[in-house]
């Protein structure tokens, strides 16, 4: 489904001030990519320059720590908090949560029945392990040491409470299929992963993963923070049960507002722990006026929706961050994940041959087309912060390590920038 633009308040007033996101006018982008390969399409993306992003400042890598907002976002923010006060027509946010869903959908390759609004990842994650009845009804889960370190506690308290939990640990900075063909045994309840790593990049091969857990009967979960908007995803072609992201890393969103995808046909079969108004299919009231039909002690018959909505959604949403999304989904899915990976690789490609040879520890895995790469380093935050400030350089630094993660703004100059303020790893 194409999405139409003039539904889009963000993203149609971006384009009537000339603001295109591409730098040239739409029409003209798709019929001049009409006509050329696939392949020629992909190796030649047009892409928005800094400006685009107003808050940039310096060289920024670090947009899967947080991605920058965009000038047309900010106006459609601004726009529905002037409606908001009621001075002028309003946002109809019906449609434009309906319009969302189905943009998200359309980019991960699901349907709108499957998505719900979650507040964060981890909601979703938490979501699903109430829906599976866990751990009450025990058996087995595997998950590994690449998930997002924020789901160890969960599964740590899961273990105390009696699932027996295993974990898998990277062979050459992967986890390898084997690993998941040993330890998903008769039993096992749920497989849980993140499908891009936040720690170094690595990208399952999630429809093998799905395919292993589907055969002893297990159901798979993939956190996808740093998959959606990131790189080609198609979750009905993977198979995978269930999947969950935030939207303020590369769907260029804000904190807040996220996205559960549940697979249709597993619906049918989870409990259900939430009854929130969002999933209200159909109400008959109690009080007057509302029925002629008296329910006894009941206040109203509820009907819940059967889709993910009805499932997972619950109460106050963030309606600004769903503003801003109208405008990023509708961009990335204009874009095209495919022009997004073949503008970032050669950055990324200079970047690893440029770590390599002053020496650094490359921990992202070698061809990887995530945003992602990653760098092994002790002490990296107190050896590197000084220097990348003075150089006006920011990524991500952490005790041991280093992350650059590029993004649609950013350029070669970017990445020499960046390694001109490395020196080589033994003189630091």
């Amino acid at each position: 489904m194409r999405l139409n633009y003039a539904q889009n308040p963000g993203y149609a007033a971006s384009m009537n001030r000339g603001e295109d996101i591409l730098s040239v006018s739409r029409r003209a982008l798709l019929a001049g990519a009409a006509a050329l390969p696939v392949a020629a399409r992909a190796a030649a993306p047009r892409l928005p320059d800094r400006s685009t992003f107003p808050g940039v400042e310096g060289v920024f890598l670090d947009s899967g720590t947080t991605h920058p907002v965009s000038r047309a976002a900010r106006q459609a923010i601004d726009s529905y908090f002037a409606d908001r006060g009621g001075t002028r027509a309003g946002h109809h946010m019906d449609e434009t949560e309906t319009r969302v869903r189905t943009a998200f959908a359309r980019l991960v390759g699901a349907t709108p029945e499957e998505i719900a609004f979650v507040q964060s990842t981890t909601a979703g994650e938490h979501a699903v392990i109430d829906a599976l009845d866990l751990p009450r009804a025990g058996g087995r889960i595997v998950t590994d040491t690449l998930h997002f370190f924020g789901s160890f506690g969960l599964y740590e308290g899961l273990s105390k409470l009696g699932m027996d939990v295993v974990w898998l640990t990277p062979r050459n900075n992967r986890i390898p299929i084997d690993a998941y063909a040993r330890a998903i045994t008769p039993g096992t309840k749920l497989v849980s992963l993140s499908l891009v790593s936040t720690y170094n990049g690595f990208e399952q091969d999630l429809a093998k993963v799905c395919e292993i857990a589907h055969a002893k009967g297990a159901l798979v979960y993939a956190d996808i923070i740093h998959a959606a908007g990131a790189v080609p995803v198609n979750l009905a072609a993977t198979g995978v049960d269930f999947a969950a992201c935030a939207s303020y890393k590369w769907l260029m969103g804000d904190f807040g507002i996220g996205f559960l995808y549940a697979r249709a046909d597993r619906l049918p079969h989870l409990r259900r722990t939430r009854w929130g108004y969002y999933g209200v299919e159909d109400i008959n009231w109690q009080l007057p006026p509302y029925t002629d039909r008296p329910l006894g002690t009941q206040a109203a018959r509820v009907t819940q929706s059967n889709n993910a909505e009805g499932f997972f959604a619950t109460g106050t949403r963030s309606h600004a961050g769903i503003i801003h999304l109208d405008w990023s989904l509708a961009y990335l899915n204009d874009l095209g994940m495919d022009r997004l990976v073949a503008h970032r690789t050669p950055m990324l490609d200079r970047l690893r041959a440029g770590l390599l040879s002053r020496g650094y520890t490359v921990v992202t895995p070698e061809a990887s087309r995530t945003p992602l790469l990653t760098v092994a380093l002790p002490d990296a935050r107190k050896r590197l912060s000084d220097r990348l400030k003075a150089a006006d350089v920011r990524i991500m630094l952490a005790s041991n390590r280093f992350r650059i993660s590029p993004s649609v703004f950013n350029s070669m100059d970017d990445i020499d920038r960046l390694l001109a303020a490395l020196p080589p790893s033994g003189e630091i």
